[in-house]
């Protein structure tokens, strides 16, 4: 049995013990950042919705890392590939909306 990651026949790592906890650790620090920070009223907008966007980002990733093991490993290029592919997707729907929405509402002003 390997600490770092053990091989199924199937291909997949399962990660060690160690691995989950400190993912769940980074989860849990990332998730009580924002939360106090807007629980307490800590700072103004401008600073608090920056350090909520930085802290959803990093706990992607510690998702992506830490439980779902993803990585550069040639064995991985497919799930990486989707990864990438689904965040094009997603964002691409996410600022045409918003682009959309946005010329929607300059162009139903009244009196414009």
């Amino acid at each position: 049995m390997s600490t770092s990651s053990e091989q199924t026949h199937g291909g997949q790592a399962h990660g060690s013990v160690k691995e989950y906890v400190i993912g769940l650790l980074l989860s849990i620090v990332l998730t009580v950042i924002p939360f106090l920070m807007v629980a307490n009223e800590v700072g103004p907008a401008q600073l608090l919705i920056p350090v909520i966007l930085i802290c959803a980002v990093a706990q992607i990733l510690v998702q992506l890392i830490f439980f779902l093991h993803m990585n550069t490993s040639s064995e991985q290029m497919w799930n990486t590939t989707s990864a990438v592919f689904v965040v094009v997707i997603v964002a691409i729907i996410l600022v045409g909306s918003l682009w959309i929405m946005q010329h929607l509402n300059h162009n139903m002003l009244m009196g414009h």
